[in-house]
């Protein structure tokens, strides 16, 4: 009896040898990950903030030796980046919650039993699997004579068929009880959306609504596609336009003898950091929000 004992701590041991071998392994290749991931944001920052006095082209670091706000200073006075944050924002202060409001309308409405039901669906699906391309979209822009405005980077992308999709989804999974109870009070469809539909929604909704905030965001394509005049350029663009260019004084658009002060390398960086910034205050707000909503939206299909 004691030799099976043995016999069995033995092999628990080397099972709990084994797994530990197995932890060990996997989270030197999750570090590795996240540290492939992580380093190259921090060399930009890191990069962004060096002083001109220290700055060493091609060396990798992650700390600076004197550490500067100049390149900041220039980018965000400079014209060229203040008529691009003004372009952006207007597209995505419009366009956040004009996408929100509609891809909810739609999803709403086809979580109903309504009339054409199952063709809407169909032709949602069929627009996510083949989508109409640059040209016709570039077209109906130029029909509408929308061409180098802002609506020409707001509409294109006000509606998806995935985000209708999502929607449709949770709104299925709620509680019909709650609508059915509702009716009996006396409301209609549209108090039952607003006053309990709405507010049952707000993991979805603050979900969707940082999906739209980021695509809006980060508007290039549209910008490049129907933007003519550069004042209205999109700050991806501004931030393309500053990465590549040789001569960044004509793109931010400040002197030559105050922008050669500083290496072109590190207002690139700077450029760059300012324009993800943002996103990166505003998720950590709606984190919770958006696992919750991802979750219970993938619930049902």
């Amino acid at each position: 009896m004691s030799n099976v004992v043995k016999i069995k701590k033995k092999n628990d041991l080397g099972m709990r040898a084994k797994e530990n071998v197995y932890q060990a392994i996997l989270w030197v290749f999750l570090l590795a990950i996240a540290a492939s991931m992580i380093l190259p944001f921090v060399y930009v920052v890191v990069l962004s903030f060096t002083d001109s006095s220290v700055y060493v082209a091609g060396e990798f670091t992650l700390w600076p030796k004197k550490w500067s706000m100049a390149a900041y200073k220039l980018i965000v006075t400079g014209t060229g980046f203040l008529n691009s944050l003004k372009s952006t924002l207007i597209i995505t202060a419009v366009g956040t919650p004009l996408s929100v409001f509609l891809n909810a309308g739609v999803a709403y409405m086809l979580s109903k039993p309504i009339p054409g039901k199952k063709f809407i669906n169909t032709y949602v699906m069929f627009t996510m699997l083949f989508a109409a391309g640059m040209v016709p979209n570039f077209m109906n822009m130029k029909s509408l004579h929308l061409i180098d405005s802002y609506w020409a980077c707001i509409l294109p992308a006000a509606c998806g068929a995935w985000s209708i999709m999502v929607m449709r989804s949770f709104f299925q999974s709620l509680p019909i009880e709650l609508e059915e109870a509702a009716k009996i009070d006396g409301c209609g469809q549209l108090r039952i959306f607003g006053t309990i539909v709405i507010p049952l929604s707000k993991p979805m909704l603050a979900t969707m609504t940082l999906f739209a905030f980021v695509g809006y965001w980060n508007t290039y394509f549209n910008s490049i596609m129907y933007i003519t005049s550069t004042a209205k350029s999109s700050l991806q663009v501004y931030v393309q336009k500053v990465v590549l260019s040789s001569n960044i004084s004509d793109v931010i658009d400040v002197q030559s003898s105050v922008a050669n002060a500083v290496p072109q390398e590190v207002m690139r960086m700077a450029a760059v950091v300012v324009v993800v910034l943002p996103v990166l205050v505003i998720y950590p707000f709606l984190q919770k929000y958006f696992q919750s909503g991802m979750m219970v939206g993938a619930v049902k299909g």
